[in-house]
């Protein structure tokens, strides 16, 4: 019996723990951030389970609003949205909130108010649903000087003083990649335990990397003159499908 894969497989580092375990590192710290990232785990499980539900709850058809980018809404969208508000605002821990899906900022009243803002997107690629695509949540937190005060100014901040940034990625798999400073992690969901476990720890980018996409390709044999007028052509076309109101996926 191999004791070493058994202790593997017992001993998960859930997202929660790995949080503690940063906690940890910083003596000062009271747990708010913890909180606040608990919160966050939360909409994305309920993002998750409603994406996988999306065709029988019919949750997929066009809520019939636009977004700030102009882009139609999908009831998922909506639904995402919500889910991620209600459970930053409920956390206790949050101060500004800015949403892809809001034309303004969300300033959280007193009883609630934290010292943190979150940027984020609750579902980004949502057109993609039919297509069966991955899609995703992407945010970011900041912390924010003065609680009581808080403006529009605090939002905008360089990404050097940004505290932690993920996104949570919806399809067969539902897959959480978080930083919190101190390296990149991936966590993946485990439907039967209902928790984030660790299984990509320490992601980084290789220092060789190779291209393989085909805009790459062109780009790289663009010196070649029927080349570049085939490219400038396929350009043109997707600019004029664009324009009215397609998508070239």
């Amino acid at each position: 019996m191999d004791h070493a894969a058994d202790a593997q497989r017992t001993d998960l580092m859930t997202i929660t723990r790995h949080a503690l375990n940063e906690q940890g590192r910083h003596p000062e710290s009271r747990g708010d951030f913890t909180i606040l990232l608990s919160h966050i785990v939360l909409g994305c499980k309920f993002v998750a389970s409603a994406v996988n539900k999306a065709g029988l709850a019919k949750l997929i058809g066009l809520a019939g609003e636009t977004n700030v980018q102009g882009e139609e809404q999908k009831k998922l969208d909506v639904l995402s949205n919500e889910v991620f508000v209600k459970a930053l605002v409920s956390s206790g821990r949050t101060c500004v909130l800015v949403s892809e899906e809001n034309e303004a900022a969300i300033f959280v009243d007193a009883p609630l108010r934290g010292k943190y803002c979150v940027c984020f997107d609750p579902l980004d690629g949502s057109s993609n649903i039919d297509c069966g695509v991955s899609i995703g949540t992407i945010f970011g937190i900041y912390m924010i000087k003065d609680k009581d005060n808080a403006t529009l100014e605090d939002v905008l901040q360089p990404g050097t003083n940004m505290i932690a940034a993920g996104y949570c990625m919806y399809g067969s798999s539902c897959t959480l990649v978080l930083s919190t400073g101190n390296g990149v992690n991936g966590f993946t969901l485990d439907p039967s335990l209902g928790e984030f476990i660790l299984t990509h720890p320490n992601i980084k980018v290789c220092d060789t990397a190779y291209s393989n996409t085909v805009v790459s390709t062109i780009y790289s044999l663009i010196c070649n003159k029927r080349l570049a007028y085939f490219y400038h052509i396929c350009a043109s076309w997707l600019c004029r499908y664009q324009t009215k109101g397609r998508s070239t996926r």
